[in-house]
């Protein structure tokens, strides 16, 4: 079993130095990782990546996840690169296909927004691009579907199953036996993580508009998106899933940062 690691998803930043103070907080609290979305807010996340390292000694930053679609593969490659360098490798850099709305930033951009099906091929041509480099970050694929998890089982150093908000535990655990037979003789080397979206049972309206489900209705489903409030028997449930599917990297959206911290001591603590 691999060494825990936990970190935080944060998608908001009115200004630089709310952001760069939030990341010397995510360090404070004990966290591996701050990780941006894509765009956070309206901002592109390598600019808000950079201010990140530069005011933290050894926290790790990295994109959950880039929209492929977003960027030129050249200018991806650069940016990456640099982060990586400029940071002595305290980047990884987490890739995916858009999410919902993904489509009307692009094109915001002036890019193209490939069909689904043209999608995957693309992605798969942006990380032979990246691969091309020996020295590089990380390479963190999110997905959940067939044609992400095979893609994220070849080439992925990082892998986050992203399931639906009402995923149980049996659908996890299937999903989960998918990739790892997907992944073959590579599932040693692949670090394996989810993505929470909430700790304890208390409403949150964000995540009932953008889930379609409030988080007592989660919590109540035992879905493997929601934690419980109490640190050890939130820990009690980390250890068991890195026992049984070899999930050691765990994020929460910035909300939920304080008490995910003490769920994170607790499962150190117990499990290492």
């Amino acid at each position: 079993m691999k060494p825990f690691r936990f970190g935080v998803v944060a998608g908001h930043a009115p200004d630089l130095t709310s952001w760069t103070a939030q990341a010397e907080r995510v360090e404070k609290l004990g966290f591996d990782t701050l990780l941006a979305t894509d765009p956070v807010g309206q901002a592109d996340p390598f600019v808000l990546l950079g201010a990140a390292a530069a005011v933290t000694l050894d926290l790790t930053v990295g994109t959950f996840v880039l929209a492929d679609p977003f960027r030129d593969v050249n200018a991806l490659d650069w940016q990456a690169q640099t982060l990586h360098r400029q940071t002595r490798g305290r980047f990884e850099l987490g890739l995916g296909v858009g999410r919902p709305g993904a489509e009307a930033h692009a094109h915001g951009l002036g890019r193209e927004f490939p069909s689904p099906g043209e999608r995957i091929t693309r992605m798969a041509e942006t990380i032979a691009h990246l691969k091309r480099t020996p020295d590089r970050p990380r390479l963190l694929l999110a997905g959940g579907g067939p044609k992400m998890l095979a893609l994220a089982a070849q080439e992925a150093d990082i892998v986050t199953f992203t399931w639906s908000p009402k995923t149980t535990e049996s659908a996890a655990e299937s999903i989960v036996d998918r990739f790892r037979e997907l992944a073959g003789t590579r599932l040693p080397e692949i670090e394996l993580g989810l993505n929470l979206m909430a700790v304890g049972d208390e409403p949150s309206p964000g995540i009932a508009r953008w889930a379609g489900v409030d988080v007592p209705e989660l919590a109540a489903a035992g879905a493997v998106t929601v934690l419980p409030a109490d640190p050890g028997r939130a820990a009690e449930k980390l250890l068991g899933w890195r026992e049984r599917w070899g999930i050691s990297y765990v994020t929460i959206n910035s909300g939920y940062a304080e008490p995910f911290a003490a769920i994170a001591d607790e499962a150190r603590q117990a499990g290492g």
